[in-house]
């Protein structure tokens, strides 16, 4: 039995234009249109439909109840979506550009006809230059998508069954879709590069005489090229106490664009003898939470963007300073909004490949967590793609001080020569803390020592090389009546009231997290800040209507955790 729950923000939703904010805060211009609304809808087991019999809310999946939907697909059916569109009012003379922040898993893109282009892989936004395929009015968008479920494309926690730890699948678009008119000659991307002093500023695109301006002090940068280094006079570090943003305003030729940056660095560094992961150069306790971002109305999408804050500002209520974004990557806002609000992000890349319960949960469990990885996941096809979907995320989320730690593979799912992957994603990004494998099945090369301990006390015997992150841990389990999605249960250990559920949560934190910050450890991820389904583990239920600790109490305990660093 699936209980239909639904947030408080769905009654707040704009059901005519859903996330009508501009998606792209880290590169944001004027004359956009934002698509997201109701598209005509069809679901077929043909790659051509002649009727669009449904309606359908975008940017929600099909399988949620905010799609309108609550459907999924078959692996034989398309999803054919269509709606009609204008081009802005207000426009330069360049370049229409369609942009789409998430479509899974497959799809292909029609405008007035015309094939306009296609992608693979569900979590990455990608961009169509439909210039040529435009007209002022009356244009008409047609997009046909199809979820195989395919395991060489990365999937998360999908699966076609869900239960326990796997969840509902999400199909089609599941982020915002809108249309940016950019002149000819515009600025492509934009890569902030933080050091000590400042950062380096890389401007792709664009004329070569550029022209930078600080936006609180007004000061004024002109460059040529594609590079500027900015030092402020004024330096202010930006940590999660203290999440300060420099915004600029950065023109070139007929384009301008607001953008920021922050001053912020994240080494592993020996301090007494003890490798600590650092902020700024000091040692630094990131203390957070596992968050998988689903919701009970829109599972991968809130129905609002009050979702994505309230969550962040729940987790600093009850004193935590970091997520850890478990295999699924958020629209940009959600980063932003950590930016800007003050939490340390970890970063997961989303799984691809098998999952073995006796290989990858069974013998870890037990003890067995050395294996070699040389000969898993064997096909050279996902391999390909799971190594260039990492750096595209990578790349995708340079920008965002917030994101301070990557983990490569979570408990052996889809791991192979991990290794290979830390050298490949340092090489691209060295400016982050890499975990190469999560929980077990360590390998040699990984800038940490991460642990999973789920079903014993949390101590450390022989400690291996790097910081110790306990990188998964708790998962206590308290069943809120009228907030439950199934009446099956999945959880670590079971309580029966709130009360017993929040004197074992702080008993956790004072008898066992305590004593090993004390002993130099550097990071935390308790299990987890939302519950999930079957999952009842969260610290709030997954309709995000009871908190199921008292904040101060939480709060007060977790400061306890900073002290006893000092």
């Amino acid at each position: 039995m699936q209980n239909e729950l639904f947030t408080r923000y769905a009654k707040d939703m704009d059901s005519a234009c859903p996330h009508a904010y501009y998606p792209r805060p880290s590169m944001r211009r004027e004359g956009y249109t934002i698509l997201n609304g109701e598209w005509d809808l069809a679901i077929s087991s043909n790659e051509t439909v002649e009727e669009f019999n449904l309606k359908i809310t975008v940017p929600f999946c099909p399988e949620s109840a905010l799609s309108g939907i609550s459907r999924h697909p078959t692996r034989d059916e398309y999803l054919h979506y269509r709606r009609k569109f204008d081009l802005p009012d207000v426009r330069v003379d360049g370049r229409v550009l369609l942009h789409f922040g998430a479509v899974d898993q497959e799809c292909t893109v029609y405008v007035n006809g015309k094939r306009a282009g296609d992608n693979r892989g569900g979590y990455l936004p990608f961009t169509l230059d439909v210039t040529e395929l435009t007209r002022d009015r009356d244009n008409e968008l047609y997009v046909r998508a199809r979820d195989t479920l395919d395991k060489k494309y990365p999937y998360g926690k999908q699966t076609e069954k869900r239960g326990g730890m796997w969840y509902t699948p999400v199909s089609g678009i599941w982020q915002t879709v809108w249309l940016e008119c950019v002149p000819k000659n515009a600025i492509e991307g934009i890569r902030v590069t933080p050091y000590n002093e400042g950062v380096t500023v890389e401007v792709r695109g664009g004329a070569d005489k550029k022209r930078l301006t600080l936006t609180d002090s007004g000061e004024v940068i002109e460059f040529h090229g594609s590079e500027v280094l900015i030092e402020p006079e004024e330096k202010r570090l930006w940590t999660p106490e203290d999440p300060y943003l420099y915004r600029f305003t950065l023109e070139s030729g007929e384009d301008t664009v607001e953008s920021y940056f922050a001053i912020r660095t994240v080494d592993v560094l020996d301090i007494d003898g003890e490798e600590r992961i650092c902020l700024n150069g000091e040692p630094y306790v990131f203390n957070g939470l596992l968050d998988q971002g689903y919701y009970s109305d829109g599972l991968f999408t809130p129905a609002t963007i009050d979702g994505y804050i309230d969550d962040i500002r729940l987790a600093k209520e009850l004193g935590f300073n970091m997520l850890r974004k478990h295999i699924k990557i958020e629209p940009e806002i959600f980063y932003y909004l950590c930016d800007e609000m003050g939490i340390a992000v970890f970063q997961d890349m989303v799984n691809n490949g098998g999952y073995s319960f006796i290989r990858d949960t069974a013998l870890p469990t037990a003890g067995i967590q050395r294996i070699p990885d040389g000969a898993l996941n064997r096909r050279r096809e996902a391999r390909e793609i799971f190594t260039s979907t990492m750096l595209a995320t990578a790349e995708h989320l340079y920008h965002h001080p917030s994101i301070v730690y990557y983990t490569i593979f979570n408990e052996g799912w889809g791991q192979f020569r991990a290794d290979d992957a830390y050298v490949t994603l340092k090489r691209s990004d060295p400016t982050r803390v890499i975990d190469s494998t999560s929980g077990w099945f360590r390998r040699k090369k990984s800038d940490v020592d991460s642990r999973h301990i789920y079903f014993k006390r949390l101590k450390v015997g022989k400690r291996e090389s790097g910081p110790l992150v306990i990188s998964e841990f708790g998962g206590y389990s308290y069943r809120v009546s009228g907030h439950l999605f199934s009446e099956k249960n999945y959880g670590y250990r079971l309580y029966d009231s709130r009360e017993s559920f929040e004197d074992g949560f702080i008993r956790l934190y004072e008898d066992e997290v305590l004593p090993l910050v004390e002993a130099g450890a550097s990071a935390f991820v308790y299990t987890q800040l939302s519950d999930v389904e079957d999952e009842t583990n969260g610290l709030v239920t997954y309709d995000r209507e009871v908190v199921k600790v008292d904040r101060e109490r939480c709060r007060a305990t977790m400061q306890k955790l900073y002290k006893r660093d000092k």
